[in-house]
């Protein structure tokens, strides 16, 4: 497992990490608790998910899961956005091995993660992608990481594509025990929300709630 020092490294988007009195990372330790309410406490796999592309999940995702580690819950922050990441990015980590290479089996989840130090935060980035990204998450492999994921950490966070783009998220959702929801104000149309909403029912999700992002 790497380890490396976050602190230097953290961009300003991170507020709740870079300024946690903020009435933003605030509102993460809202959801953090409400998500907390809604799972009774239990190890979860929480998703998050938009209608589109450029729509704050990204950087909503990542600054979840610093709220939920700062609450001394481990955390796995999973990047399962294979075809255009962006987690490895915000916390400037390198990506050269991740999702795609524990679920093609080129590599194994233990000595994939990054472990932040902040608080109880690990990190699996996409990796490199060198086949299709549906029939990765879709596969036995994908539930087998999740099971072994939750023998270590309280709760796995998934940054997962747009739903209304590619299918990846919809076999995500399935997986999951609930969905957050990222909405931008001002850029997300509401037939675009409403349909992003009906995607994941369809996929028999449970939608934990929404995130309205100020963009």
């Amino acid at each position: 497992m790497k380890r490396r020092s976050a602190s230097k490294t953290l961009k300003r988007n991170l507020v709740v990490y870079s300024n946690p009195d903020s009435i933003i990372a605030e509102q993460f330790r809202t959801l953090r608790t409400n998500i907390h309410f809604l799972t009774g406490g239990k190890k979860s796999i929480l998703l998050l998910t938009s209608p589109s592309s450029s729509e704050g999940k990204s950087t909503s995702a990542a600054n979840l899961a610093l709220s939920i580690a700062q609450q001394k819950e481990k955390v796995l922050l999973i990047d399962a956005n294979l075809r255009d990441p962006h987690i490895h990015f915000i916390f400037k980590i390198p990506n050269e091995k991740g999702l795609a290479d524990v679920l093609s089996g080129q590599e194994n989840l233990k000595n994939t993660v990054f472990q932040t130090e902040i608080g109880k935060l690990a990190i699996l980035t996409s990796g490199q992608l060198d086949a299709n990204p549906a029939e990765l998450l879709g596969s036995d492999s994908m539930e087998e990481l999740f099971q072994q994921a939750l023998e270590d950490y309280d709760v796995i966070l998934i940054d997962s594509p747009p739903v209304l783009e590619v299918t990846d998220t919809k076999l995500l959702a399935n997986k999951s025990d609930g969905v957050v929801l990222v909405i931008s104000e001002g850029r997300t149309a509401i037939e675009k929300a409403t349909e992003a909403k009906k995607a994941l029912e369809f996929a028999k999700a449970k939608i934990f709630g929404v995130i309205l992002n100020e963009m």
